[in-house]
């Protein structure tokens, strides 16, 4: 790195926190001139393709996740910082299971897990596009087993 002042290449790290989500900053000292000076390290995005159902290749792409979601818990009590949350850890869980490519339905059983926590109608709705719901008794189903975790 280096000095803004006067382009010497050696410094210290004072100080080094996170600032936002994958972004990290990092107050430095040049040791040539004693001037201190801010960076940012942010994570380089990699290339990470999603693999669905049909085999094809996509880019990872976080406002998917967010659409799904926001349809999932329309007119719910849930704040857009629950949201937000919420697609932040599916994002790392993938981020630190996968390097290049990641099953559709990874993405998809963690937003369910997700949801099943957060909302239990949101939850239904979601799984209900999620796992291509074709009647009322694959729903039956599915609250079926989501009551008897509830009451277990």
């Amino acid at each position: 790195m280096l000095c803004p002042f006067c382009r010497e290449s050696e410094s210290k790290v004072v100080d080094s926190r996170g600032s936002q989500e994958f972004v990290i900053r990092r107050r430095r000292e040049c040791l040539a001139c004693g001037r201190r000076f801010t960076t940012y390290e942010k994570m380089e995005e990699s290339p990470l393709k999603v693999v669905k159902k049909d085999d094809s290749r996509v880019p990872f792409d976080r406002e998917k996740i967010r659409a799904g979601i926001e349809t999932a818990c329309y007119k719910r009590p849930i704040s857009p910082d629950q949201i937000e949350e919420l697609i932040n850890k599916v994002e790392l869980e993938v981020y630190e299971a996968f390097d290049r490519e990641v099953p559709s339905r990874f993405i998809g059983e963690k937003v369910c897990e997700g949801l099943r926590q957060l909302d239990q109608v949101a939850f239904v709705r979601f799984a209900s596009v999620y796992r291509s719901f074709q009647d009322v008794d694959d729903f039956v189903e599915e609250l079926q087993l989501l009551r008897s975790r509830s009451h277990s």
